[in-house]
């Protein structure tokens, strides 16, 4: 599997896509697409790669990560996956763009709510769904084991962690989700948060402040 990541709006949100090789059926991560430049970068990567957008994916629901959710859907219709627990935030997005006077495009409908242990395949490939509350009520991190490399969303970074002064948020939960979930998988798994660099599970073990 392999994956692209664009960094998009005035929060520096990343968006990922991932993608499975073979069959280029592909799905689009915490789209943050704010300004219509930003929505034709990705569509121009997804056109000249020939992907199959077949899924959309929230790993969790605040402002910054649903930005764009709606030209994807519009755009490709794919299945749109949202965490259970987060539906409060998603429901009141238009409140969350307000503090920040954004412009939000009315959010479509999610499809599926994610689930603690479903897998969403991806042509030959699939990815796993872990739970991890404490940045907010439902967040997930998505994983890929034969790829090596997790999506982190807002809950783990490089030499750092998510926020934990927000609706629902937790900081022992979230100690104890990265702990628990995340600090389980290989040392070598790379990690892919929602803003800054890539890091790995072995690397946030040694030198993550709020975890060593």
């Amino acid at each position: 599997m392999k994956i692209k990541k664009f960094t998009f709006n005035l929060f520096f949100e990343n968006t990922y896509v991932i993608w499975d090789e073979q069959t280029l059926v592909a799905g689009v991560v915490d789209a943050g697409m704010a300004e219509e430049f930003e929505e034709e970068e990705i569509k121009s990567f997804i056109s000249s790669n020939s992907l199959k957008i077949e899924y959309l994916i929230n790993t969790h629901c605040h402002i910054d990560h649903l930005l764009g959710v709606r030209f994807i859907k519009d755009e490709y219709k794919p299945i749109y996956f949202v965490p259970e627990k987060d539906m409060p935030l998603f429901n009141n997005a238009p409140i969350q763009a307000g503090i920040f006077e954004i412009d939000l495009k009315e959010l479509p409908a999610c499809d599926k709510y994610l689930n603690e242990n479903d897998t969403i395949t991806l042509g030959n490939d699939f990815i796993s769904c872990i739970y991890t509350p404490g940045h907010s009520p439902g967040e997930f991190c998505l994983y890929s084991e034969s790829s090596k490399f997790c999506i982190t969303g807002d809950v783990l970074f490089r030499e750092n962690i998510g926020r934990t002064d927000l609706y629902g948020g937790s900081y022992d939960v979230l100690i104890d989700s990265i702990k628990t979930k995340l600090f389980t998988l290989p040392d070598d798994m790379i990690i892919y948060p929602g803003h800054g660099e890539p890091s790995s599970i072995g690397y946030e073990k040694q030198n993550n402040p709020f975890l060593v």
